[in-house]
Formats: structure tokens, C-alpha cells, sequence
């Protein structure tokens, strides 16, 4: 276990290095210049070319590019995080202030993949061909199908018409006030969970029909044991693992997903801060919010490969 655990960690680490270089050269080779998103067209030009060095200087972007890179990575590794370039607001501040929403929304997303996904798969395997499995295939299609951004905006719509929805201002944190917490991240989880459950339904429907097919479920059935006993104590345990294995690799969607979604719905998470920080053009906080991104995503698949061993007495590492 220990050999596993240094090797995926060393894994870990090359990848997150690689994705971090990944982000420098690509943020640093886009068209554009900082200060003109910055200052503006007009006042850009203004700007002297003492003032223009001494601003690039101060914001430290007229270093070398591998100097530039390697003060990133010590400055990640000291807990520096750097500051936006607009609001003064270091990154951290931001990821304290605007975090917990995001990750409130990724969990329920994730609750409510399962809670739908997971049900309406086990009735489309054990009633193959029939009415509810066409219905719940023809769904799930339709929700892998449809853009996050585009069900978003049309729940937004639909509010906004029905009910005069107003997207939130400010944030709402859980110890400040759960109910309107709760309804501030409900619309972008629901949208979120209902795409990734609909590819959890359509994986845990083949898994179990391939599982339903085995030696020991005949002899269980055989035996005479209840077919609520044989799902969940012998046919589900044995089809999870894909299932997991799928939830981890989703979790990269629901991060990616909740960037359009917060924006759609206009909720303040970390997901609207990067959209808002891309169209300034706010190079500290894209490239540490995207590895933020991108360590989340390889830490929970690092803890879905770890989870094997727990679900499958059977598997060794």
C-alpha cells in the first residue's frame, strides 16, 4: 500500500507540474496586453514608456518567463497566491470567501448524480426493454445531451418569469443563513447533478446487466433469495466499482460545468470569479484558480483508485 500510495502521489505531483506549465505558457502567449485591460485603450496610451516598465515591474510580468514560472511555483509552495490585479484581493482571500459556495454546489451536484442516476440505472437493468428502461435511456440521453449553460438559462428564464427570480448580489454562506444558502446553490447543483446522473444511470445499467448474467446470481436467484436482497447485497457491490471509477472522471465536468453555470445563474462562486477574471485578463488569479481546479480533480481521483480496495476485498495493490 505504501509503494502504491508514493507512486500515485508521485503521479499526482508530475501531473499538477505539468498542468502548471500548461496554464503559464498558454495564459502568457494569449493576445493582449494586461495593462490595457487594466488601464483601457485610452489610458494606455497615455501611459509613458517609464510608466509601462515600472507597472510591469510592479505586477512582475516583465521578468523572464522562467523566472516568472519558477516564482509561481515558490510562491504556491510558501502559500502566496498573489493578488488580483483590479481588486487588491489576494487569491486566497478569494478562494476563503468564494470557495465554500463552489464546493457546496460540486457536493450536492455530486448527491444528486447518485440519488438519480443510481436508482433509475438499477430499474433499467433489472426491467430491460421495457416501458421505464426506454423512458429512462431516452432521458438520459437528453440530459448528456444538453449544454449545463443552456438548461441554466433556461431555469433562470422560467423563474424570472413564473416567479421573479432575482440572481443573488451577495453571497449567502451555510452559517449565515442555511435556507437561503440552500437556495442560492440548489439551481446549479440540480443542473450539474441531473447531467452527471444521467451518465451515472446509463454506466450502472450496463454494469449490473453484465453482473445480473453471472454464476452467482443465477444461484441466488436459485436459492430462492428476495430480488432486493440479490441487487444491493450481491449484484450492486460487484457493478460499483465502474460506477466510481465514472463519478471521479465526472467530478472534472462538474468543476468545468460550474464555471457557465454559476455565471448562468449568477451565483458569486469561484466559477463566475474565473470567468470574470479571464475577460480582464487577470493572470494571477486564472492560473491559480485553474490549478486549484485541476489539484481538486486529481486529488478525488487519487481517493477514488484508493476506494477500490474497500468496495473489492479482491484487489491488491
Amino acid at each position: 500500500m505504501r509503494k502504491y500510495l508514493g507512486r500515485r502521489a508521485a503521479y499526482a505531483a508530475g501531473t499538477l507540474l505539468g498542468v502548471s506549465v500548461i496554464i503559464f505558457v498558454v495564459l502568457r502567449i494569449l493576445p493582449g496586453d494586461p495593462l490595457v485591460a487594466i488601464l483601457g485603450v485610452e489610458g494606455h496610451a497615455r501611459m509613458s514608456k517609464e510608466d509601462r516598465v515600472r507597472i510591469m515591474a510592479d505586477l512582475g510580468l516583465s521578468d523572464p518567463l522562467p523566472v516568472q514560472y519558477g516564482r509561481w511555483l515558490v510562491d504556491i509552495a510558501a502559500g502566496r497566491l498573489g493578488k488580483s490585479f483590479f481588486r487588491g484581493d489576494t487569491v486566497a482571500e478569494l478562494i476563503a470567501h468564494r470557495g465554500p459556495i463552489s464546493a457546496e454546489i460540486g457536493l450536492l451536484a455530486l448527491v444528486i448524480s447518485w440519488l438519480v442516476g443510481l436508482p433509475v440505472g438499477i430499474l433499467s437493468a433489472f426491467k430491460p426493454n421495457s416501458v421505464p428502461d426506454g423512458v429512462a435511456r431516452t432521458l438520459s440521453v437528453l440530459f448528456i445531451a444538453i449544454p449545463g449553460f443552456w438548461l441554466g438559462i433556461l431555469i433562470v428564464l422560467a423563474l424570472l418569469f413564473w416567479f421573479g427570480y432575482k440572481a443573488p448580489i451577495v453571497i449567502v454562506h451555510v452559517w449565515q443563513d442555511p435556507w437561503q444558502n440552500f437556495q442560492q446553490v440548489l439551481g446549479p447543483a440540480v443542473v450539474l447533478g441531473l447531467a452527471q446522473g444521467a451518465y451515472i444511470a446509463r454506466m450502472s445499467r450496463s454494469c449490473l446487466l453484465e453482473v445480473i448474467g453471472e454464476d452467482f446470481v443465477r444461484t441466488a436467484r436459485a436459492k430462492g433469495l428476495r430480488e432486493s436482497l440479490i441487487v444491493f447485497r450481491h449484484a450492486l457491490p460487484n457493478a460499483l466499482l465502474p460506477v466510481i471509477t465514472i463519478s471521479g472522471v465526472l467530478l472534472g465536468f462538474v468543476l468545468g460545468g460550474s464555471v457557465a453555470v454559476e455565471q448562468a445563474f449568477g451565483v458569486p462562486g469561484l466559477g463566475r470569479a474565473l470567468v470574470t477574471a479571464v475577460v480582464e485578463r487577470d493572470i494571477i488569479v486564472v492560473q491559480n484558480l485553474v490549478l486549484l481546479y485541476a489539484s481538486i480533480f486529481v486529488v478525488v481521483n487519487v481517493l477514488v483508485d484508493l476506494s477500490y480496495a474497500w468496495l473489492d476485498p479482491r484487489i491488491r495493490f
